[in-house]
């Protein structure tokens, strides 16, 4: 296959977004080292990865399953445990505490009223 166009790989996936998200997806597997099912004449990887989808050679619902795996926070383990391990975003885990301690404060604030946005930005009050 001399040059791969998005046309040729429509056949296999029809939504476009899909494929961009299929391609690089698979782009970054093989950047990371995984094995190549099509010569790679000298291409980039995202080619590559076109090329391979065009091909056939990898099959798009396997590589939509690993997208969705590799967008996952809470990640389940073979064993029978009740408390998955959950993958905490950058912050996070300084915001829990400190809700956490605000809601801690002996009663106080329950017969208060939330604050509005204009409140909090100092507009009104």
């Amino acid at each position: 296959m001399a040059r791969v166009t998005v046309e040729d790989c429509i056949e296999e996936v029809p939504n476009r977004f899909e494929l961009v998200m299929l391609v690089s997806q698979r782009a970054r597997k093989i950047g990371a080292g995984s094995p190549l099912t099509v010569d790679r004449d000298n291409d980039k990887n995202t080619v590559v990865a076109l090329r391979e989808i065009a091909a056939e050679t990898v099959k798009p619902d396997d590589m939509e399953e690993e997208l969705i795996r590799s967008h996952q926070r809470i990640l389940f383990a073979d064993d029978e445990d009740d408390n998955p391990e959950i993958d905490l975003m950058d912050g996070e885990a300084e915001w829990s505490t400190m809700s956490s301690s605000d809601d801690s404060k002996d009663g106080e604030g329950e017969n208060e009223k939330t604050p509005s946005l204009e409140g909090l930005a100092g507009l009104t009050e």
